[in-house]
């Protein structure tokens, strides 16, 4: 359901809903996991820390679980093993990591790709999806060569053509969606803690789940 909260616009996904309109919080039918979905360049890392930091909870970051026990760099698996070889890492770094309990964890921008990583994050975890346009996606990531997906003659089209793909997956298992173009770290905090203890304010209409950007 969408609504007005600190200057952000908050999509509430069907499932919230209606334990938000039977007074119920949204988060009582799941464990006390928060997982960050979206596309890269999102803020989900920088979200993530603060995040934790503020709800007193572990942070993680599947992609650079990935760097750390692999001793390689994501540009560089990508390289050497393709995309078929990170993704193989990532779905199972993701069951691992998804399986603790008390963290607030950033995946990577292709997890959701992955069936089986839609699944773990959607039934052990709130997910908050933070969206953001294509303008301030390609702004934060304009000097950024660590995107392997993006060293493309033609970064735009090619980060157009990602969020068409992935952007109905980020919907069909977030319980939460925060557009984050024009909002602070601070705000965007705020409206995730405030949903998270009170669940959202000035309910208007539902989504579509898969509607495209």
């Amino acid at each position: 359901m969408k609504g007005r909260f600190c200057g952000l616009s908050l999509f509430i996904s069907p499932h919230s809903a209606y334990y938000l309109l039977m007074s119920t919080p949204s988060n009582a039918t799941k464990s006390d996991n928060i997982f960050l979905i979206g596309p890269m360049g999102a803020g989900k890392t920088t979200i993530g820390r603060q995040l934790a930091k503020s709800l007193g909870l572990d942070f993680m970051d599947s992609d650079h679980e990935i760097e750390s026990r692999t001793g390689a760099s994501i540009p560089l698996i990508f390289e050497v093993e393709g995309e078929a070889g990170f993704r193989r890492r990532e779905r199972e770094m993701i069951d691992e990591l998804t399986q603790r309990s008390g963290i607030v964890l950033a995946t990577g921008g292709g997890a959701v790709l992955d069936a089986a990583n839609r699944a773990h994050l959607a039934a052990r975890g709130q997910v908050v999806y933070l969206r953001a346009s294509l303008e301030h996606l390609l702004k934060r990531t304009a000097k950024d060569h660590n995107r392997p997906l993006l060293q493309t003659d033609d970064p735009r089209a090619r980060l157009q053509q990602i969020l068409e793909q992935r952007d109905p997956l980020y919907r069909e298992i977030a319980d939460l969606v925060v557009e984050t173009d024009r909002c602070s770290v601070r705000a965007t905090l705020n409206a995730i803690e405030g949903w998270l203890r009170h669940g959202t304010q000035s309910i208007a209409q539902p989504p579509t789940k898969s509607k495209a950007l």
